[in-house]
């Protein structure tokens, strides 16, 4: 049986904190959360993974071999007619540095000519969770989507304006936190990493 009694969010994008944080303190109450900054690390963690789960990975076993339980997420957009693109790049899509306006303007420029039955995508998550021991547990989660033609919303980050759910018949930047966090890929992802965790815990 493990004890956890801290866990740190291993990132520095304050939108996906506020969400690991959200999940996290739902399913482990009694878990103190920490930002990169409360243990004192304010280095880049070069994410030079070829898929999600190993840049997910990339992130928390860095924070694990400084003694400390991390949890990490690696997510981005996969659109259908651009062969999975943007991928692992979605945060970086448009260039360094990392920019939601350019990386949305290059993504419609880019399926300018798709029709819009053709616009299919999904937005993907992976969490993974290191410990100090070298022990790792990841995590999956996706939701499918269509990606508009122009901009919708005021809410959300990244692609969240051109990312239309068709059952709620919103973007993920109409929706409010509570509905986002009911159905988002990181939702999903972090609901099977909180029962692999549990059974950790148990």
């Amino acid at each position: 049986m493990m004890k956890i009694s801290e866990i740190v969010v291993a990132s520095n994008n304050r939108h996906k904190i506020a969400e690991l944080n959200t999940f996290i303190s739902r399913y482990f109450p009694d878990v103190k959360l920490l930002s990169l900054a409360d243990i004192g690390f304010f280095g880049e963690i070069e994410e030079n993974g070829a898929t999600f789960e190993e840049n997910a990975l990339i992130k928390a076993r860095t924070i694990a071999s400084l003694g400390h339980v991390a949890v990490a997420d690696d997510s981005g957009l996969m659109v259908d007619a651009l062969g999975g693109d943007p991928g692992v790049y979605s945060a970086r899509y448009a260039g360094e540095p990392c920019n939601d306006e350019k990386n949305n303007d290059k993504l419609l420029f880019n399926l300018k000519d798709v029709p819009a039955e053709r616009r299919g995508a999904k937005f993907v998550s992976v969490i993974a969770c290191a410990f100090p021991d070298g022990k790792t547990l990841t995590s999956y989660g996706e939701c499918s989507g269509t990606i508009l033609l122009e901009r919708r919303g005021d809410g959300g980050f990244g692609y969240d304006p051109l990312f239309f759910y068709e059952p709620m018949k919103k973007t993920f930047a109409e929706m409010n936190e509570n509905e986002k966090n009911s159905i988002s890929h990181r939702a999903r992802a972090m609901a099977a990493f909180a029962e692999k965790l549990h059974g950790e815990l148990i």
